[in-house]
């Protein structure tokens, strides 16, 4: 039985690497500039060598007769890259090869050749992305607009979305029970335990996320490192192709590649930036930090709806809750047009506007449940 899986494994594969050649001969054929088109054309014999590498293993199975033809998706992508260009279909390319990157990583068998796939990934993204040393116009002009600066910035939408999160869940919590009639103080106490409730969620939430990726980052890495001890000619040769894809000619890219790859250490360095989008400095950052960060920004969210209840009781408190987390609402969405493009009028319009919606939903839903129970 598992030889036949083996079989049938491995014809997908080959069947896979074939489609994968033949995309990329037909980018070569219809890409006008000679730096690219060598590109795609080493991609596509790397590609042809993956082939033959399955086809071989068919051929000591006892399998010699293969059919082949491009898939439906090949011939489209191949089709419109013929009509519009390559630059076209580029970005849908560089998402597949992003998907099929880890492919072969449970494939004992595969390990020789997974890791060209992975930097085949980084050499089709490097070569869809705006980095070409001879296209830098649009970058540059992106970088001079205001709104291409604001919308890097990642930490300040990290804040204002976290202290969003915390503010907009517990205002309907808090409205949802008092519109059941609840008394003040058990308003208060079912508001300050959803922000302790929540606040400890996200910090979770966010401590396990960050510790996986650095859990991941360090496994890759580590792996990385393999590769560049076991077969430091395949790696300079991704590096070289990935310097090319930016816009290195490629004897300067070959050079710059040979010269990289005599220190280890900062071979892996690039090759981890380069080829996996990791910062070995960083690792997707601390995890303590990212959770104390976490937990602070949705408890000062979070916090809001309940301080009218320290200090009155009734209709008011209700009242008071609604006017203070329509306020606070309201600058949030002021600040998210920092990074959305929108007027700080229309924003804070908008989120108050969702907000309160939300929360007079929960109220609502919390009326009708406290008539129904009492």
């Amino acid at each position: 039985m598992k030889r036949v899986d083996d079989i049938e494994r491995f014809r997908a594969n080959l069947v896979d690497e074939l489609n994968g050649a033949a995309l990329y001969n037909a980018l070569a054929a219809a890409e006008p500039d000679a730096n690219r088109r060598d590109i795609f054309l080493q991609l596509a014999e790397a590609e042809a060598r993956h082939a033959r590498f399955w086809r071989d293993k068919l051929t000591a199975a006892g399998v010699t007769d293969v059919p082949f033809s491009p898939t439906l998706r090949t011939r489209i992508i191949s089709a419109l890259a013929r009509r519009f260009g390559p630059r076209f279909v580029l970005p849908t390319v560089a998402a597949a090869e992003f998907n099929d990157r880890g492919k072969y990583l449970s494939q004992p068998d595969a390990l020789s050749i997974s890791a060209e796939e992975r930097g085949h990934a980084a050499v089709v993204e490097a070569i869809a992305g705006p980095t070409h040393r001879s296209s830098t116009v649009g970058s540059d002009i992106g970088r001079a607009e205001p709104w291409h600066r604001n919308a890097s910035g990642n930490t300040l939408r990290a804040a204002v979305l976290g202290a969003n999160d915390g503010l907009v869940s517990n205002f309907c919590l808090v409205m949802g029970v008092a519109g059941a009639g609840t008394t003040t103080s058990t308003i208060l106490l079912t508001g300050v335990a959803g922000l302790v409730a929540g606040a400890c969620s996200m910090a979770l939430g966010e401590w396990l996320s960050v510790a996986n990726a650095r859990e991941l980052a360090t496994m890759q890495i580590e792996k990385e490192r393999e590769e560049i001890e076991q077969s430091p000619e395949a790696e300079q040769h991704e590096l070289a192709l990935i310097l090319q894809a930016k816009g290195v000619s490629k004897a300067e890219a070959q050079r710059a590649a040979a010269q990289i790859m005599q220190d280890k250490e900062g071979a892996l360095d690039t090759l981890a930036r380069e080829e996996l989008g990791i910062d070995p400095a960083q690792l997707g950052g601390n995890p303590w930090t990212a959770a104390a960060t976490s937990f602070a920004l949705f408890a000062a969210g979070a916090v809001f709806p309940i301080l009218p209840y320290l200090w009155s009781s009734g209709s008011v408190s209700i009242v008071t809750s609604a006017a203070l987390s329509a306020l606070v609402l309201a600058a949030i969405g002021m600040l998210t047009s920092l990074f959305n493009g929108r007027s700080a009028g229309y924003s804070a319009l908008r989120q108050v506007a969702f907000g309160c919606l939300a929360a007079a939903v929960t109220f609502g839903v919390g009326r009708l449940l406290g008539v129904s129970l009492s």
